[in-house]
């Protein structure tokens, strides 16, 4: 990581630069991440889309070694579809799809009570332009390693989809 990653990646408009506490308490430190590619998605263990788990711990080991993470982050605001507390969600996770990547706290991703974080990546906008509010649970944002966020992709697009996995190999490039 060079000097200039850093100072980008914790640049007061990155998503990296938030404070957010992790899924098991403290702080989640999203500047350890600095120079890393990351994949922030809010997550459910009640949604239909809850297989992408899945896929998603299956990317997050396939590109760990090249500086590649993929950050889940539980949101309860899509027809209550996470309503477990952090050990149950984290015994969830672990349980059912073998999950490792880090996790968040549960935040709110829309509305008065939206956190900061999704402040930061709610104005970047998809392939389609859609930009705003999340449409659903599994809405993905790519990170680049200088911080700034490079793509969307919306909550139906799989982990392993080739638009996806090939917008995380040009990252690591």
């Amino acid at each position: 990581m060079t000097t200039s990653d850093s100072n980008a990646a914790t640049a007061p408009d990155s998503p990296l630069a938030v404070q957010i506490g992790a899924l098991q308490g403290g702080p989640a430190d999203l500047g350890q991440y600095a120079g890393r590619v990351v994949l922030m998605v809010n997550v459910a263990s009640k949604c239909g889309l809850t297989p992408q788990y899945a896929g998603l711990e299956q990317l997050h080991e396939r590109y760990a070694g090249q500086g590649f993470t993929v950050l889940g982050v539980p949101c309860n605001q899509f027809m209550g579809q996470e309503p477990g507390n952090a050990e149950e969600i984290a015994e969830f996770c672990s349980a059912t799809y073998g999950v490792t990547f880090p996790m968040t706290e549960k935040v709110e991703v829309n509305g008065e009570g939206r956190h900061a974080l999704y402040e930061r990546l709610t104005g970047f906008a998809d392939a389609d332009g859609y930009s705003g509010d999340i449409r659903w649970n599994f809405e993905k944002f790519l990170v680049g390693r200088d911080g700034k966020v490079v793509a969307r992709f919306s909550p139906q697009t799989a982990p392993e989809a080739a638009e996806l996995v090939a917008a995380v190999e040009e990252q690591l490039t």
